[in-house]
């Protein structure tokens, strides 16, 4: 993205969402430190399969400790988040190197998981649940 020698980051970029989750992901040539909104990913991602689902597009591609990522993370839950950073991660890989889409397409990574919330409707309780019946 950007020339070194002219002071410029080298960086790449990519927008993941989940839900109501967006996670703005910047890859950086390093030795694979995690950040997540200035925190060490231990400290924000508590539950162990979040930290999983995160570096899982690094470990497919075998990029492991070759990047330090920073991830900007806002809405929804911990787990909403940690599939957008995972989506995110797996874009920002992309645009590092094209030839890594055929590898992550086929694990599914990059696929936009189009589940949201469903509304809730006038004359019910909720999305599906109505008010309770009665006859007499």
């Amino acid at each position: 993205m950007g020339d070194p020698a002219k002071g410029q980051i080298e960086q790449y970029y990519g927008t993941g969402r989940r839900k109501c989750s967006v996670a703005r992901v910047y890859l950086r040539p390093g030795k694979g430190e995690f950040r997540v909104n200035g925190r060490p990913m231990d400290a924000y991602f508590l539950g162990e399969p979040q930290r999983v689902r995160v570096q899982h597009p690094l470990q497919v591609t075998e990029l492991v400790g070759k990047f330090d990522v920073l991830i900007n993370v806002r809405g929804g839950g911990i787990v909403a988040q940690a599939g957008a950073a995972r989506l995110g991660i797996t874009r920002a890989l992309t645009v590092y190197d094209a030839e890594l889409r055929g590898k992550l397409k086929k694990v599914g990574f990059l696929t936009r998981d189009s589940r949201i919330k469903e509304r809730k409707k006038y004359g019910q309780k909720g999305a599906r649940k109505r008010f309770q019946f009665s006859k007499r």
